[in-house]
């Protein structure tokens, strides 16, 4: 089940490394060094939490009507086209990254806890791409162990993404102060997106 696992890691990259309020967020708080475990650790398991429930519920139900399963495909694809050209508009029209003002302030280790699961759990986007693009995807796959493997990826990718994010912008603060480096960063996103989406539709298309 080794495709399905790289198919939801590389989603589940592709998703969360766009820079929204959640990983802005984390993003300034590695920055200050200020209760980063905190931030990482309530992002990581709030993302988990939502992947599963997505991988779970509503992949199991798409993958049970061949209708729904058969929109899945094609929903998911043109939404992942979609982000992806979005986040390639981004990467050409971005001047700057004033995180600060996506990110909000938070001190304290209550607070910041507090912020970090109302950005990750009370965000729409976040559902959206995890309860219903996430869960849709996993429910392209007939068989159960490879929904399975398709959430686990989601799921590692939040693993590995907000430590490395948290923990890792302080060494590359610096590279962040170009907006050459957003702009590689977001098309980074693109070709992601738009490299899973063609995962989706060659098969069927082929078929």
């Amino acid at each position: 089940m080794t495709a399905p696992f790289i198919q939801g890691f590389s989603v589940g990259i592709g998703l969360i490394l766009a820079i929204g309020a959640q990983n802005a967020f984390v993003l300034r708080q590695g920055l200050k060094r200020e209760h980063t475990v905190v931030a990482v650790t309530v992002c990581a398991l709030s993302d988990i939490t939502l992947i599963t429930l997505g991988g779970a519920g509503l992949g199991a139900l798409v993958a049970e009507t061949p209708l729904l399963r058969a929109g899945a495909v094609w929903a998911g694809s043109a939404f992942l086209l979609v982000y992806g050209a979005l986040a390639m508009r981004t990467a050409l029209r971005r001047q700057d990254a004033d995180l600060a003002a996506e990110a909000g302030t938070a001190t304290g280790a209550a607070a910041v806890a507090g912020a970090a699961v109302t950005l990750s759990l009370l965000n729409p986007h976040a559902w959206l791409d995890t309860i219903v693009l996430l869960g849709s995807i996993a429910g392209s796959h007939d068989a159960v162990a490879a929904r399975s493997a398709f959430t686990a990826g989601a799921a590692v990718a939040s693993v590995v993404f907000f430590p490395l994010l948290g923990f890792g912008v302080a060494r590359l603060a610096p590279l962040f102060e170009h907006p050459v480096t957003w702009k590689l960063l977001d098309a980074s996103v693109a070709l992601v997106m738009w490299a899973v989406a063609a995962s989706l539709l060659l098969p069927r298309l082929a078929g």
